[in-house]
């Protein structure tokens, strides 16, 4: 299970503009090949915006939106984000001009809006912050509405899914004897790796550690792409 954002791909200004870390498409080609491992992109991003991104040879199983989409191979699942909550959404969405107009990039997805700042100035970014939060206290409080931080940005979510919820709902289905690994960099990926079974491997990638619910920490690229090259060699023994 990889997020993507971070993880395989640096950040880029342009979410547009983030292609994978070089050797890591051949790497996870081989893993799918290899026939023993089920790979699945676990994304922040909505799939549609995901997926021109990845390249890989075969189209991998990827679960978008922190979760609320899910793209096996030959189908789309979009769960559906309950009334009250699109409501809230919708009246997020005019904030976006006045945002925009300060600097703050808009992502809309099916179950949230994200507002970035990556690349702007710090005073540029206080005031999107603090335009944010005042927008969001006069909004209210709701369980049906989630402010979520990332690394370049804030994301105002649906509530009732994450990036655990997907780790918790694959590990059933790989059953008690699998190995199991979630690789991600962002503080959004802490939900996932919080839901890791004890024996599964939840690694956190990024060039500087922080407090983690995770258990191993590596760097990108190298040792992304050693982690990566010896699972393959893992599944390849295990397929045969």
């Amino acid at each position: 299970m990889l997020d993507y954002d971070g993880t395989l791909a640096p950040f880029r200004v342009r979410p547009a503009d983030a292609a994978p870390y070089p050797g890591v498409i051949p790497v996870l080609d081989g893993i799918m090949e290899s026939g023993g491992t089920r790979v699945v992109i676990v994304s922040g991003r909505w799939t549609k915006d995901l997926l021109p991104l990845i390249g890989l040879e075969r189209r991998p199983e990827v679960w978008g939106s922190h979760g609320w989409e899910r793209l096996p191979a030959g189908s789309d699942d979009v769960a559906p984000v309950r009334s009250k909550a699109a409501a809230r959404l919708a009246t997020v969405e005019d904030w976006a001009p006045e945002l925009e107009a300060i600097g703050a990039r808009t992502e809309r997805k099916p179950s949230g809006i994200a507002f970035h700042w990556r690349g702007l100035s710090s005073d540029r970014i206080a005031d999107i912050h603090r335009a944010l939060s005042e927008k969001w206290t006069a909004l209210g409080s709701s369980s049906e509405l989630g402010w979520h931080d990332f690394d370049g940005g804030i994301e105002l979510r649906a509530s009732g899914r994450d990036k655990g919820d997907v780790v918790r709902a694959l590990a059933v289905e790989a059953g008690g004897d699998a190995a199991l690994a979630y690789l991600g960099d962002d503080l959004t990926d802490e939900d996932a790796f919080a839901a890791m079974p004890g024996h599964g491997a939840a690694v956190l990638v990024r060039a500087e550690f922080r407090p983690t619910a995770a258990n191993l920490w590596i760097k990108p690229p190298d040792e992304l792409i050693a982690f990566l090259n010896r699972w393959r060699e893992a599944s390849r023994k295990g397929a045969s």
